[in-house]
């Protein structure tokens, strides 16, 4: 869960709800891709946070019986596991976007763990075999996933409403044509501007549910879940425009 604090409580938006917000990003871009590849590179960004664990042993929660961000939480390699089984039954190119993501986000935990390890090594290995099969160099799926990516960090910067103020520009990433690409918000509540323009139109609108929550704290997992159930749900909405 990406979660937010807000003035009467919590503001609640589901992994797998950002990544289809990364979906809608994507899909204003130009294609750059064959069809049957940008829809697979559609498919994997709105697909990249599924297959969640289910809240056990309060897994939704911090210590202090708050709603727990997701950057609270320790990688799973049981979730990672069944993103990948569930990427295979897409074919060889989800699988290897998908593969690159888990790459991109857990190298990092090299050496801590041996099955950590084990799957990082896996990971390696299957992207050069499915890179050889597709007939793909390494720069091309690169220049592919950047573009996954670089819709992955900005759908976070939506959701976990890190816009800077007074006009100031935050980084998103770097995008697939190598250029630093800037985010930013002239007024409160005004569009959002992004530098340089890379959107086929010049304004549009996406948008997220989330669920709002008025309980501050929460003794289990089941109780949060029945509060997520019942918690009434607002739609977060941004239109992007260029300057």
């Amino acid at each position: 869960m990406i979660v937010n604090h807000t003035p009467a409580g919590w503001q609640i938006i589901y992994q797998q709800a950002h990544a289809l917000l990364a979906a809608q990003l994507l899909h204003q871009w130009p294609a750059l891709l064959p069809p049957d590849y940008w829809v697979g590179l559609l498919a994997a960004a709105a697909q990249h946070d599924d297959e969640q664990a289910d809240w056990t042993g309060h897994y939704g929660l911090t210590p202090a019986g708050a709603p727990a961000n997701f950057t609270m939480k320790e990688f799973s390699l049981e979730q990672a596991t069944r993103l990948m089984r569930a990427a295979r039954f897409q074919g060889r190119w989800r699988s290897l976007l998908t593969s690159m993501h888990l790459s991109t986000l857990y190298e990092s935990l090299r050496g801590q763990k041996p099955e950590t390890d084990a799957f990082l090594d896996e990971q390696r290995a299957k992207q050069k075999t499915w890179r050889r099969e597709l007939k793909l160099t390494k720069s091309a799926a690169d220049q592919a996933y950047t573009l996954l990516h670089w819709c992955d960090r900005l759908s976070l910067i939506l959701c976990r409403q890190e816009l800077p103020e007074m006009g100031r520009a935050l980084e998103i990433y770097h995008g697939p044509d190598g250029r630093r690409y800037e985010v930013l918000c002239s007024a409160e509540g005004g569009p959002v501007h992004v530098r340089p323009w890379p959107f086929r139109e010049a304004r549009f609108k996406v948008s997220v549910e989330a669920s709002v929550l008025r309980q501050l704290q929460f003794a289990t997992d089941a109780e949060l879940a029945e509060a997520l159930r019942e918690a009434p749900i607002e739609t977060q909405q941004w239109e992007l425009a260029k300057e």
